[in-house]
């Protein structure tokens, strides 16, 4: 792919880092378009919601939930029931914090999925001029097809969205997601024990540049080599990076264990859910940039709720996102302001998470 084609994936987000406040009134709008498409979007009068403050005050916030009998409706059929167009698959989460979730996916939401998704590479591939975007990426997702879930046929979204986008030119996955899938759907001990063993089979005397996945289980196979085969990754790869998603505390946590099976090499962190790939890491500092020319975003803090561009150094809330699936959809994190751009995912949108984000702001003041 030419550097042209690669920069094309990666301007229009750091045009939209430059003037925050523009790339998302021109996402709102556009989403707003779709919006009045929909049985949910026309029970708002979308179609007369011209900017923000109008937006905040006609839709309320929602939640999976409290979008379940418009999901159910999509599910018999009745796309226009909550999307503008119609769904091509579905996908799921993990459940990690309760039952999976089973969400619609159209063209629109895959779409932003892969270019999205492709910018921590690219960005890192062109700023470091490394050959990170010219060997393979070792694949560690999630199977793409679980069977039917709630009266529907899905899949992880990790592979799902894996399958659909193999790769970056050379950058292609190792091993590619249908030998994942042909293992099967589970995601139990030994169903992993199989994929690690396939993953490590053929790719062991590859030239692997990256890996990106989800976060503990990078972890997860890199302790799964050790115990199997008495070798840590670093003595098989010499990657450029290792792109992690999915969890909190990715450079706090996971990071040290990284790099002490794969060497130190650069974590990259990237913000991304089965809804949408919200940001990505844009420099050697341990924080995110948002997706403003992708997705819509606000949070709702002690003060009410703000644009996510307005948020002050410190502040911190939930995340509140409207993407081409869900308008004013509540992501269920919490997310805190670091200035100059920056944001750190702090975890789940909970009473631990919260508290223990308090009482570590009260301990670093008292050291002053």
């Amino acid at each position: 792919m030419s550097g042209g084609l690669l920069e094309a994936f990666v301007d229009p987000w750091y045009q939209s880092l430059d003037d925050p406040a523009a790339a998302q009134r021109e996402v709102l709008l556009n989403l707003l378009k779709g919006y009045s498409k929909t049985a949910y979007g026309a029970s708002f009068h979308a179609e007369s919601v011209t900017d923000a403050e109008g937006y905040k005050a006609a839709f309320p916030v929602a939640s999976y939930s409290s979008l379940a009998a418009f999901l159910n409706r999509v599910g018999a059929g009745d796309d226009s029931a909550l999307l503008p167009e119609p769904v091509v698959r579905w996908v799921m989460t993990r459940g990690t914090t309760g039952r999976p979730k089973v969400i619609p996916a159209t063209e629109t939401h895959l779409a932003l999925i892969l270019s999205a998704g492709a910018r921590a590479i690219i960005n890192f591939g062109l700023k470091k001029k490394g050959s990170v975007l010219e060997r393979p990426v070792l694949n560690l997702n999630f199977p793409s097809d679980v069977g039917v879930v709630e009266g529907r046929k899905a899949g992880y979204s990790s592979g799902t969205y894996a399958k659909l986008n193999p790769g970056l030119g050379p950058a292609v996955l190792v091993p590619a997601q249908e030998e994942i899938d042909a293992l099967g759907p589970g995601i139990g001990k030994e169903d992993w024990e199989r994929r690690f063993e396939l993953v490590y089979q053929r790719s062991k005397g590859m030239d692997i540049g990256c890996t990106m996945g989800v976060t503990p289980v990078l972890v997860a196979f890199a302790s799964f080599l050790r115990r199997r085969h008495g070798i840590l990754p670093k003595a098989l790869w010499k990657p450029d990076a290792l792109f992690c998603t999915s969890v909190a505390k990715i450079h706090t946590r996971y990071a040290p264990q990284l790099r002490y099976y794969f060497g130190e090499v650069p974590v990259v962190e990237v913000y991304s859910a089965t809804e949408g790939v919200f940001g990505q890491q844009l420099d050697d500092l341990p924080y995110v940039s948002p997706n403003y020319d992708s997705y819509f975003f606000e949070a709702k803090t002690r003060d009410g709720f703000k644009m996510l561009h307005e948020m002050k150094r410190g502040e911190w809330g939930r995340v509140i996102v409207s993407t081409p699936l869900f308008a004013r959809y509540d992501i269920g994190d919490l997310i805190e302001a670091e200035g100059k751009g920056y944001f750190r995912v702090l975890g789940r949108a909970n009473f631990r998470v919260a508290a223990e984000h308090v009482l570590f702001n009260a301990l670093a003041l008292r050291k002053f």
